[in-house]
């Protein structure tokens, strides 16, 4: 099925003229994703330039993608918009809801009757509004719009993080919160600071053990969780055109966790044959007229360190497989250190169990190499010592593995089929015994390993690493186990060595044609569509605005929290079973926050609150501060909101009535969700005051009548024992921003202006 082929041929018949006015307004060169962020500036004459990491630059994308655990936020906003359907392509995408138990068919059934009230509504608002739907088991979000949607030279915003994974198919693809999925659908622009550009240039080819995911394993461990925020990964060199079209998706997909805006690569053979392999020969052959604007410029690539802000070089031919973690997804030990470092510090030695799939590493390469691992493994009399569990990306995957004998071969060594859906990634696993909170070592190639991510267990070690080296770690059961040096003993007492992963890009006999991929097209009339949302119902509930600021400064704001530590979306806003009511604000605000360590007592949930004098959990404490007419202020460290683009992360505190967020630093994505909620995100301008935070002070924001861009606004320390410190903070915000801030939130404007 061909989708926006009129839309597209729209985009590259414009693409070329924006180039060349960008080009010549610059009066320089331009690297890649500059030619695609001024292809979609506003501007059509391009008569503007920006400074890389100051200005904020409206954009217009292409095309939206929201997934269901988002979705439902999203889209009451947008039902709260006053619009009659989405002014660009749209689409929403099953995948977050069902829960990985038992196996594809029992846990997909269970899926649509749990999730039965949460399926309708989103299939009857896309419907209403003209958006595409994807039902429970037609895939993952991001491996469907790659293989659909995301096009050469194109933008696209998504409410998921991991959305940059059509940054493998030339597409500038960012992550974003509901809000922004709002604006975009509304028709209106969609503003982002102009971003500064990591380039990276591979040399070389992979071989043996070594995959692409490997690379992105070896750059977040170069950059960390933070050091690509603000930033475009571009990623170039002959190494960079000896990839697969889905190994550079996997590369991309992995960007978010060093907090990059997004990753691309440019347009080329294999992203070509991708393009027609999955029935889209149309866009190959537009995107093959106007090529030389799908890369960037010549004199770019012959010397890069005039061009781009920093430059990692990376030759495929050394790198080594790599693996990740444990807690976080940037300590990187090449395997044939990892005996050591698990020696050193006492990590657990057996692998419990290996997961390979997920929206990061489901494509048919992917399934085919891990396949030809088992397949040699059974040959040579080796036997799996860990359990082993697959979640294909896509029905079109799930359909041809299963074709092709793949799932035949996995199921020799015990490997379990789950859905089609996103399911251990995101803490959507019922793993027996996690409950029980057993020290122990998971291996996957999802993207995220942040504790309790997996399965709930704070006391899981999960690492990450490419589906090859998860399935030869699942066999071995060992973590510091080698295929490149160790060998195994077999059913015979023999020492046998694990062959190289063998596999191929795409299946011999095609992708189907045939399949019920599990896509609706929304209904030609959504005038006569009715959303129906229960009063009633737990899952589901529709918004209310948030009150406008009433124009007076912030005093004697109690600390709800000074956060210890790192402090992610998923400490924000838990995932696993909190998903159940991402629909409903008021439920799900019993989340916020429950799993940050209070820094006063080194404690989760636990926090003083100032009423009672009493010690409480932080949502009780937040709704005793609420009901009593009172805001409140969260104090944090580095990167905090790191990870998921969840906007209930913000949107929870907002509901609970907390008036601020001051930390040391923001990842980009939650920092942009708390302005669009018509909250103040501020940033210690000296990051040592975060010890002068005292556990019962209060705190005033003073000369909020004077917010402005560019100035920094002041807080008083109201200490308990009647002293006071006063300290300065700054912020990102510019006027546009403060204008949501001031209406209570972006959507209050969005609103009133489709009301006039």
């Amino acid at each position: 099925m061909l989708f926006d082929i009129e839309m597209i041929k729209k985009v590259y018949a414009e693409l070329p003229t924006r180039i060349d006015n960008a080009r010549k307004n610059l009066g320089r060169p331009l690297t890649l994703c500059e030619k695609y962020l001024y292809a979609h500036h506003c501007d059509k004459n391009n008569s503007q330039t920006f400074a890389h990491g100051v200005d904020y630059v409206d954009f217009l994308p292409d095309r939206v993608a929201m997934q269901d655990a988002t979705a439902q936020m999203a889209l009451l906003q947008f039902m709260m918009s006053g619009k009659s359907s989405a002014a660009v392509p749209s689409s929403v995408h099953c995948d977050h809801l069902i829960m990985a138990k038992i196996g594809a068919a029992e846990d997909m059934e269970t899926a649509n009757y749990t999730n039965k009230e949460v399926y309708d509504f989103l299939s009857s608002v896309c419907n209403k509004y003209h958006i595409d739907f994807w039902k429970p088991g037609a895939g993952i979000i991001h491996q469907i719009v790659l293989e659909n949607y995301a096009f050469p030279g194109g933008m696209m915003i998504g409410t998921d993080s991991h959305t940059v994974n059509a940054g493998g198919l030339g597409m500038i693809a960012i992550g974003v919160g509901g809000a922004d999925a709002v604006d975009v659908m509304a028709g209106m622009s969609w503003e982002l600071k102009f971003p500064k550009i990591i380039g990276v240039k591979l040399t070389g080819k992979l071989n043996g053990w070594t995959s692409a995911k490997d690379v992105i394993l070896k750059v977040a461990g170069i950059l960390s969780v933070k050091g690509g925020t603000g930033c475009i990964v571009e990623y170039f060199g002959e190494g960079a055109a000896s990839l697969s079209a889905t190994g550079k998706g996997t590369i991309c997909n992995m960007g978010a966790e060093i907090g990059a805006t997004c990753s691309v690569f440019a347009y080329d053979e294999a992203m070509e044959k991708y393009l027609r392999v999955t029935g889209r020969a149309e866009v190959a052959d537009l995107a093959n007229g106007i090529s030389s604007y799908l890369t960037a410029d010549p004199e770019v690539y012959a010397d890069p360190e005039k061009y781009y802000h920093q430059i990692i070089e990376i030759n495929l031919s050394e790198l080594e497989p790599h693996l990740n973690g444990p807690f976080t997804p940037d300590l990187a030990t090449p395997i044939s250190k990892m005996k050591e470092l698990v020696e050193k510090n006492g990590w657990p030695k057996k692998v419990e169990v290996g997961l390979i799939g997920s929206c990061t590493n489901s494509s048919y390469e992917d399934i085919s190499r891990a396949a030809s691992i088992v397949k040699d493994a059974v040959e040579k009399k080796l036997t799996a010592k860990a359990e082993y569990a697959i979640n294909p990306g896509s029905e079109q995957i799930r359909f041809v593995a299963e074709r092709d004998g793949y799932f035949e071969t996995f199921d020799k060594i015990g490997g379990k089929i789950f859905a089609n859906a996103c399911g251990p990634c995101i803490g959507q696993w019922d793993r027996e015994g996690a409950d029980k909170k057993e020290v122990n070592t998971v291996v996957h190639s999802f993207n995220r390993n942040f504790v309790k991510r997996v399965d709930g267990n704070p006391n899981t070690h999960a690492f990450v690493a490419s589906p090859e080296m998860v399935t030869a770690l699942a066999i071995a059961g060992d973590l510091t186990f080698n295929p490149i040096t160790d060998t195994l003993i077999n059913a015979d007492g023999i020492a046998v060595k694990l062959a190289p992963p063998q596999g191929i890009d795409f299946p011999p006999a095609g992708f189907s044609t045939t399949i019920d991929i599990g896509y609706q097209a929304p209904a030609l009339d959504g005038s006569k569509v009715e959303v129906k949302v229960s009063p009633t119902s737990d899952r589901l509930q529709l918004l209310e605005s948030f009150k406008e600021w009433d124009g007076n400064d912030y005093l004697g704001l109690p600390l709800l929290i000074k956060v210890k530590g790192k402090c992610t979306t998923d400490h924000i806003s838990m995932a696993g079973t909190w998903l159940t009511y991402r629909g409903h604000l008021d439920n799900i605000s019993n989340n916020f926050l429950i799993s940050a360590v209070n820094s006063f007592n080194d404690q989760a949930n636990k926090i003083l609150n100032q009423l009672n004098g009493q010690y409480d959990a932080v949502p009780a404490v937040a709704r005793e501060y609420k009901a009593a007419g009172i805001g409140s202020i969260v104090i944090g460290e580095e990167n905090y909101g790191e990870g998921s683009s969840r906007e209930h992360a913000a949107m929870e505190p907002r509901f609970l009535n907390v008036k601020a967020v001051l930390v040391k630093s923001f990842a980009r994505i939650h920092e942009t969700n708390l302005k669009k909620q018509g909250m103040l995100g501020l940033v210690f301008s000296d990051k040592n005051d975060y010890d002068k935070i005292r556990e019962n002070d209060k705190l005033d924001i003073v000369g909020l009548n004077q917010f402005a861009a560019g100035k920094q606004l002041e807080i008083v320390l109201n200490h308990a024992d009647g002293t006071k410190e006063s300290i300065f903070v700054n912020h990102t915000y510019n006027d546009s921003q403060i204008a949501w801030f001031k209406a209570g939130s972006a959507l209050n404007l969005i609103r009133k202006k489709n009301q006039i």
